[in-house]
C-alpha cells in the first residue's frame, strides 16, 4: 500500500522545486538573479555609499507593472537597499543624521517619493512603516538612457555635495546630498589632535593650512601653529604662521615669523620658496633668494638652475645656458631631461 505524503513533504517538495527553479535561495549563498552591487563617494571626508540589489528588465513592462505607480518599493530587489552617511547631510536641503537607512520610493508618474527608513535590515519593503520614517523628499524623475539592470550613480560631485540617482529601464530619479565639509573637518581635526598625531609637527600645521587655506577661525589656526612650533621649529610652520599673520592683519609679526622660518630653512626649501615667491608675482624677491642661495651653496646642482632663471630674466642667456649645464651635470637622471629641454 502506497503512503501519500504529508503536507509538510509537499511543501518542502514544492519549495525545492521552485528553488532550483529559479536558482536562488534565501538560506544559501548562491547566484541570484538580480546580483549585489555597491556605490561609493567621499565628500570632503564624508562617505556616501549605496548597498543594492539589480533587477533586470527582461523585455518586462516595468513602471506601472513590475513597479506599481503609488505603492513604497525597495528600490532594488532582495533585502533592504540601504545608504549610508558618515557624517550628517543635507538631502534636498533637508537635514539627516550620519548613519545606515534603508532606502525606498514611491514612484508615480509626476513625483516621487524617497524615503529614508530607520529600519535597514528587512526585506523588500513588505513590512515597511512610515511611523519608522528618518525622512521624506520628493524628486522628479527624468527620462534616461535605456539600463537593463537598475543602477545606482553618485556624480556631479563637487567640494561640498553630490547627486545620487536611480536608473533603470529609460528613468533616473535623482536626488542631491549636501555635506557641510568645513564643520565636519573641524570637529574631525579636534577629535585627531587628541591621539598619537599631537605629538607631531606637521599634524598641527596640516591642520593650521586647513583652516588658512578655508579662512576658518584665524585665532584657532594661530593656535595650532603655535603648537606645531612648540613640538618642533621649522621652515615650515614658521611660513605657515607668517601667513597666518598675515592674512590676520598683522604684517609686523608676520615678517618676523617670516624671517624665522628663513632662517630654518634648508637650501632646497629656499629654492622652492623661489618659486612660490614667483608664482605670487613677486620676482624681485625670488631672483633675490636664488642669488643667494646660489652664492651660499654653489656645491648644490639647483642653485644653478637658480641662478640660470635669474640670468634668463636678465636676458643673458649665455650665462643662463652656462648655469643650467652646471646643473644638468649634477642633476639626478630622472631629472636631466627636464633640463635639457630648459637649455634649449
Amino acid at each position: 500500500m502506497n503512503k501519500q505524503p504529508t503536507p509538510v513533504v509537499v511543501g518542502l517538495l514544492v519549495l525545492l522545486a521552485s528553488s532550483a527553479a529559479l536558482a536562488q535561495s534565501v538560506q544559501l549563498n548562491l547566484p541570484r538573479d538580480s546580483q549585489r552591487a555597491s556605490v561609493t563617494q567621499r565628500i570632503g571626508i564624508t562617505d556616501i555609499t549605496v548597498n543594492y540589489h539589480r533587477p533586470l528588465v527582461k523585455g518586462r513592462t516595468i513602471w506601472g507593472k513590475v513597479v506599481p505607480y503609488g505603492q513604497v518599493w525597495r528600490v532594488g530587489a532582495n533585502e533592504n537597499t540601504t545608504i549610508t552617511f558618515t557624517d550628517p547631510v543635507s538631502i534636498e536641503g533637508k537635514p539627516l543624521d550620519k548613519g545606515k537607512y534603508g532606502l525606498h520610493m514611491i514612484p508615480n508618474q509626476d513625483l516621487w517619493t524617497v524615503i529614508f527608513s530607520k529600519v535597514n535590515t528587512a526585506w523588500g519593503s513588505f513590512t515597511y512603516k512610515e511611523s519608522e520614517d528618518a525622512l521624506r523628499i520628493t524628486a522628479k524623475p527624468e527620462v534616461s538612457d535605456f539600463r537593463e539592470a537598475l543602477a545606482f550613480d553618485i556624480d556631479q560631485p563637487t567640494e561640498t555635495s553630490a547627486v545620487v540617482t536611480m536608473r533603470w529601464e529609460k528613468l533616473a530619479v535623482p536626488f542631491k546630498v549636501s555635506v557641510n565639509v568645513n564643520d565636519i573637518v573641524v570637529a574631525s581635526l579636534q577629535q585627531q589632535l587628541r591621539g598619537l598625531s599631537q605629538y607631531t609637527w606637521d599634524a598641527w600645521d596640516d591642520a593650521a593650512n586647513y583652516l588658512l587655506a578655508h579662512k576658518i577661525d584665524l585665532d584657532e589656526a594661530l593656535q595650532y601653529e603655535d603648537k606645531s612650533i612648540a613640538v618642533e621649529d621649522r621652515y615650515d610652520n614658521y611660513i605657515t604662521k607668517s601667513q597666518i599673520l598675515e592674512a590676520m592683519g598683522k604684517n609686523g609679526e608676520a615678517k618676523a615669523a617670516h624671517d624665522k622660518g628663513l632662517a630654518l630653512a634648508s637650501p632646497q626649501q629656499l629654492h622652492q620658496y623661489a618659486y612660490l615667491l614667483k608664482g605670487q608675482k613677486k620676482e624681485d624677491e625670488a631672483y633675490t633668494v636664488w642669488r643667494k642661495n646660489a652664492k651660499d651653496h654653489p656645491d648644490l646642482w639647483f642653485t644653478h638652475s637658480g641662478m640660470a632663471r635669474v640670468y634668463s630674466h636678465q636676458g643673458d642667456f649665455d650665462n643662463a645656458v652656462k648655469e643650467m649645464k652646471i646643473a644638468e651635470a649634477g642633476a639626478p637622471e630622472q631629472t636631466k631631461p627636464v633640463i635639457a629641454a630648459y637649455i634649449k
